[in-house]
């Protein structure tokens, strides 16, 4: 931004704006945007004026102030909601081997999480592998998807996507899990109701005060979230998965994240699978 504002674009947008935005995103979902988002920044809160109908950031952040229902909106657009099925690969054997160990101790119903769930696709990897491991349809498992976003946990809800999001997949676990459209939904494939049946979908903001949620889970989800935190709220969201797993249970984090800063909490148990330490 030149002299504090770029006056290429639509929309006025400061220096100042900008760090504003920067520290209500903080306050109100823990996001670190750091100092080079600039960009992004303006491109996404550009479409919350248009659609507001309204013509500079200042008057933007001050409809904020407003209209509190704006504010899920807002949170909605600087979320980045990046995925794919079976992302991140090398998790999925591990997570069957959880579920098996599990069944065998005779646990009914096995509980995991899938904390940041964007779109559905990893919960809905999280099922299909529970379905392979346990070699049932009906496995005595329950999937808990939530997401900040409200807009994608609707769309995860309906377990439809373009064809190009699943066709990366082999051809087995396309005709096994997935129903192509037809006529007015070609191109398009809706997950098998079985796999849908084991995943229950809901908003959550995981820096809110209180949580909806017991437990306790054999496995937590958390990929590439962390990396949006500083530190501080890093470990204070560490330190409340820990109670909720069980002791034999895993936290599974991105590939670029480590919990280092709090191995009073978690032992690293293989690539970016920890496990709760005992009596911290």
């Amino acid at each position: 931004m030149m002299n504090g504002q770029n006056f290429n674009r639509e929309f006025p947008f400061t220096t100042h704006d900008f760090e504003r935005i920067r520290g209500l995103i903080y306050e109100h979902a823990g996001i670190s945007l750091n100092s080079g988002k600039a960009d992004m920044v303006y491109s996404r809160i550009a479409r919350r004026l248009r659609a507001t109908g309204l013509t500079s950031f200042e008057d933007y952040l001050e409809y904020l102030n407003r209209e509190p229902d704006e504010w899920q909106h807002f949170i909605n657009s600087l979320t980045t909601n990046l995925t794919s099925f079976f992302r991140e690969l090398h998790h999925f054997p591990v997570l069957a081997e959880q579920v098996i160990d599990a069944k065998r101790k005779g646990r009914s119903p096995i509980l995991l999480w899938s904390s940041a769930c964007s779109t559905g696709e990893e919960p809905y990897s999280m099922a299909m592998t529970v379905i392979d491991a346990l070699g049932s349809w009906t496995p005595p498992v329950k999937i808990l998807a939530t997401d900040l976003d409200t807009n994608v946990v609707r769309q995860a809800a309906e377990g439809v996507y373009p064809m190009e999001r699943v066709e990366k997949l082999p051809e087995r676990d396309l005709k096994r899990f997935f129903l192509r459209g037809k006529g007015s939904q070609e191109g398009m494939a809706r997950i098998r109701p079985e796999v849908r049946a084991l995943v229950s979908f809901h908003p959550l903001n995981l820096l809110s005060d209180r949580w909806p949620i017991k437990g306790p889970f054999d496995a937590i989800f958390c990929r590439n979230v962390l990396i949006y935190f500083d530190k501080p709220t890093q470990y204070r969201l560490l330190a409340r998965f820990h109670p909720l797993l069980r002791p034999d249970g895993r936290l599974f984090v991105g590939h670029s994240e480590s919990l280092t800063h709090v191995a009073n909490l978690f032992r690293l148990q293989g690539k970016t699978v920890y496990s709760p330490l005992a009596n911290t």
